[in-house]
């Protein structure tokens, strides 16, 4: 379960510089002509110690990237490759963002503030490593729902409006620019290791994979480094693929560049909820072969750890680290079920009755007759607090035999405690709503929809995550 914010002092670190300049570029990052703020995470703001921060000094930080005090002196755009629909790229890296920050929270977690949109990088090529307002809106509203639905995933940290008028050929244009600064445990990728295996760094490849242990993964050293990186950052990224399917999350590019080395969720960019159960929905008008659709993410996220493997083959046997990679579908089927139940809010069982119901349930809700968000919202805590059976919605014999099969289910203690369990409707982020709400932003500069749908979001997280659930 992600973990919730929690008070803590400011504890800066540089913990990266002791991979050395073969890892990064310092940049310097663009003068915006304004810093409007548009977003500002105060819980998580003093997760880490920066609560206490003025509006000035806020877009001082974030706007301006003034170094924190004790932190990195200057950005770094990290050098890292990557497939891309699965076909290699080595003209990659921290394009338009960089790494602004390292923190520790209360728990001594080591975390970055990363950015998007903070201006041209070595690794820009063509682009004005510029983010849009709409797409740092969307990141907000994505990151937002993630997290209440216990996904594991970036935060998004603060939001500013640059007061740059962008052209862009799949929005219309000009269209008003933005700063996005997220917090997450690393921004390390795959793709990071990809790039030191395709130039053969074999003595960079294993500082990498000791610093990656000593800092998110259990402590380095002993026999077999590569191995032990493997199997954790496999049963990491298999929980992840299990939350997107129990979230109903499409994240849309799913390449091995936007996989962190923590499988913490991280960069949304044509994102979607898919409104039912199908397994052919995609996020991304270009994915035109539907390779990151719903259905397939698990595979995608399985198909770059097998690219994972093949980096740190440089400096591993190959057939060491297959075992790794073969334990992905176990834990994912376990994860999937640990997440399906958690989010209805009732206690597992024996694993054959929970495979049965499973199999039920995605059954049903494969007929696409009912929404996830609502069927999730009417039968969480069980049948005791569903509907009728005979509502009309559940009349289908497929929802019968779901029913049938949650009477043999026990609620989880105070799942349905909150208030939330009584409104009417449940809280979604579809597509047509984000739409709805940037329409107000651009039209009439109305950030009423926006503040009003994160207070729902965290409201509804509180409801999930309130009790034992």
């Amino acid at each position: 379960m992600p973990r919730r914010p929690q008070p803590s002092s400011y504890r800066p670190a540089t913990t990266i510089l002791a991979l050395g300049d073969a890892f990064y570029d310092p940049v310097e990052p663009a003068l915006f002509p304004q810093t409007i703020l548009r977003f500002r995470n105060q819980r998580w703001a003093e997760a880490v110690g920066l609560g206490v921060l003025d509006a000035a000094g806020w877009t001082g930080h974030f706007g301006r990237f003034s170094a924190l005090p004790g932190s990195l002196k200057q950005p770094l755009a990290l050098r890292y490759h990557g497939h891309q629909f699965r076909v290699y790229n080595p003209d990659i890296g921290d394009g338009r963002g960089f790494l602004f920050a390292q923190l520790r929270d209360g728990d001594d977690r080591l975390l970055d503030l990363g950015t998007k949109g903070s201006g041209t990088t070595p690794y820009s090529r063509f682009g004005d490593g510029r983010l849009t307002l709409k797409g740092g809106v969307r990141e907000v509203l994505a990151t937002e729902m993630l997290e209440a639905l216990g996904v594991e995933t970036s935060k998004s940290f603060s939001l500013i409006e640059t007061g740059e008028a962008l052209e862009r050929n799949d929005e219309p244009s000009p269209t008003r620019a933005s700063v996005l600064v997220r917090l997450q445990h690393s921004h390390i990728r795959i793709g990071t290791f990809q790039r030191l295996a395709f130039l053969e760094q074999a003595d960079e490849m294993r500082l990498l994979v000791d610093y990656c242990l000593d800092h998110y993964h259990g402590g380095a050293g002993g026999e077999d480094p590569a191995l032990r990186l493997l199997e954790r950052v496999v049963d990491a990224a298999a929980r992840l693929a299990a939350c997107y399917v129990a979230a109903g999350f499409v994240h849309g590019v799913l390449n091995s560049d936007n996989i962190a080395i923590t499988a913490e969720s991280f960069d949304y960019g044509p994102w979607r909820f898919t409104p039912t159960w199908d397994g052919y929905f995609t996020a991304a008008y270009f994915d035109q072969s539907r390779l990151y659709a719903f259905g397939r993410q698990p595979e995608a996220i399985h198909w770059n750890l097998v690219q994972l493997a093949r980096a740190l083959s440089l400096i591993a046997d190959i057939e060491t680290l297959a075992p790794a990679l073969d334990a992905f579908p176990r834990i994912f089927q376990s994860a999937l079920a640990d997440a399906m139940f958690a989010r209805l809010g009732i206690h597992r069982s024996e694993p054959e009755r929970d495979r049965d119901f499973l199999l039920a349930l995605e059954g049903a809700l494969a007929k696409q007759t009912v929404q996830l968000d609502r069927f999730f919202f009417d039968w969480r805590g069980g049948w005791k607090r569903g509907p009728s059976p005979a509502d009309e919605a559940y009349r289908d014999e497929a929802f019968q035999k779901v029913i049938r099969l949650m009477r043999l289910y026990d609620a989880v203690p105070g799942a349905t405690r909150h208030a939330y369990w009584a409104d009417r409707e449940p809280c979604s982020m579809h597509i047509d709503e984000v739409e709805a709400i940037w329409r107000r932003i651009d039209e009439a500069d109305d950030w009423s929809a926006f503040d009003a749908k994160i207070a729902k979001v965290r409201r509804m997280g509180e409801a999930m995550h309130s009790g034992g659930a």
